[in-house]
């Protein structure tokens, strides 16, 4: 396997793009391998990494569906529902407390 070329935060060629560059272009990668990748040091924590594809092999973005639209909002929808209280919270549960803030910190609630 051939190593890919690591070019310095906003140094790399023209005619590359990050997944989201090229989605705000209506595209995405279609199945083409990584080009290059963009590093950025940080002090404390190893370096950020973006991976980069090539605009000319890069695919149209798929339209979307009514199917695919309906298991969008459902999906979304089991993302806000409380397992305890199953009650919709209004922003995505947190992965950490596993519900809604209620119910993780039921002695910390209050009148406003």
């Amino acid at each position: 396997m051939a190593a890919i070329p690591v070019y310095s935060w906003r140094l790399a060629p023209d005619g590359l793009a990050t997944r989201r560059q090229l989605r705000a272009r209506g595209l995405r990668p279609g199945g083409q391998p990584v080009a290059a990748q963009l590093e950025r040091s940080r002090r404390r924590r190893g370096p950020l990494v973006a991976y980069l594809y090539r605009l000319d092999l890069a695919k149209p973005v798929r339209p979307m569906t009514p199917g695919r639209a309906v298991a969008l909002a459902r999906a979304m929808a089991a993302r806000r529902t409380c397992p305890e209280c199953r009650r919709d919270a209004g922003y995505c549960i947190p992965p950490t407390l596993g519900m809604c803030v209620p119910c993780a910190y039921p002695s910390q609630q209050h009148a406003a």
